[in-house]
């Protein structure tokens, strides 16, 4: 579950790591009377769950607390990325000297707390460990023994040296919220240089769905959870909204894993990742292709099923079925038990399958740009 950007700040400011003063609302009148307490430029903030706000025109600067009424009035009701802004975070604009990145998320295959630090913030992580790798530092931490002090000097070696103090306090603390909270991801992108110390612009925080501690949800009005996902979880899939605009269709983890990171490294970027699981027949296919396909993101579909108890043929009748009346492009790379119906179905039904993982995800991202 998935929190949104205001309810992650006000956990900020119980954990001690500092945000701008701002309030959340949901009217222009009340905007404008935030920005007269603030004094001076604000920022409104779209509250929706995803990220791209930025770029899709949900955060804008307001010099005066008119402007921010008449901004708050275009952007509440408005749609961004598919959700209706019913809240606005307005917040004091800060003057930044400087963005860093901070985060908290899982090494699976360690399954162990990693902490991830770059001098290089306000931008995709990602995209920053794949163009200068060296600006990103990491540092597993051991459940048992915490954020001790020589992995921290560790993970912010890279970091200016008079920050290392300031930052140090603020990943402790980010690493209780982390722990007590039973996150899956606790992110601040960017943790900016400002004039009065170190500060967290945005707030980023998704809980484990099965967290069950005394963390009193009631606290919070809402807790944000993806529509897709709850009528996956309902029907039985494992599935996760991510960024991108390339929905991701396989049967096991690890092979859905290694698909997204195939798609990641010929250029494109995952929309979401659903897992059918093994032994899907016909109708639990459709089910979750008419899933993937009902997300308004989604520009183009990447279906990578190993066929051991899944039976291929099961899979091309459940894809020729769930995909019918759709104009997006949907690539399928089947190998395994019953392989050969199964090419012969989509084949019949005017769908090309490919032959290999690697050239099923070039395809897709190359389809996509076409696009």
């Amino acid at each position: 579950m998935k929190l949104l950007e205001w309810q992650g700040r006000e956990l900020f400011r119980r954990y001690d790591i500092p945000v701008p003063n701002g309030e959340v609302v949901e009217d222009a009148a009340h905007a404008r009377r935030v920005a007269e307490g603030i004094g001076g430029a604000v920022v409104l903030k779209a509250q929706i769950p995803v990220g791209g706000r930025g770029k899709a025109g949900g955060i804008k600067l307001a010099s005066t607390p008119d402007e921010a009424e008449h901004l708050a009035s275009e952007l509440l009701g408005s749609e961004i990325k598919g959700f209706r802004v019913e809240k606005l975070l307005v917040a004091q604009a800060v003057e930044v000297r400087g963005e860093h990145y901070l985060g908290i998320t899982i090494d699976r295959s360690q399954r162990v707390p990693v902490m991830i630090y770059s001098p290089e913030g306000g931008i995709e992580i990602e995209e920053v460990a794949r163009m200068r790798p060296e600006a990103v530092s990491r540092e597993r931490i051991p459940p048992l023994e915490g954020p001790s002090g020589f992995r921290l000097r560790r993970l912010f070696r890279i970091a200016p040296p008079e920050l290392r103090r300031g930052l140090s306090h603020i990943a402790l603390q980010l690493y209780r919220l982390f722990s007590d909270y039973e996150a899956t991801l606790v992110e601040i992108n960017p943790l900016a240089q400002a004039s009065n110390g170190l500060m967290a612009l945005d707030a980023k925080v998704i809980i484990d769905d099965d967290h069950t501690t005394d963390l009193k949800f009631e606290e919070f009005e809402e807790i944000i959870r993806d529509s897709t996902e709850m009528a996956a979880r309902e029907a039985g899939f494992s599935y996760v909204r991510l960024e991108g605009d390339i929905g991701v269709i396989g049967n096991g983890a690890g092979l859905v894993m290694a698909t997204l990171d195939l798609v990641s490294q010929a250029g494109g970027k995952p929309a979401c990742f659903l897992d059918i699981g093994g032994g899907a027949r016909a109708e639990r296919v459709r089910k979750a292709v008419e899933l993937v396909l009902g997300d308004e993101r989604v520009r183009a579909v990447f279906v990578n099923v190993f066929g051991g108890i899944t039976r291929c043929d099961e899979v091309a009748r459940g894809l020729v079925q769930g995909s019918r009346g759709t104009r997006l492009p949907i690539v399928v790379r089947l190998t395994g038990t019953n392989e050969e119906d199964g090419r012969r179905i989509l084949t019949e039904a005017g769908v090309r399958p490919v032959e290999t993982m690697e050239e099923g995800a070039q395809m897709v991202v190359s389809l996509v740009k076409e696009e």
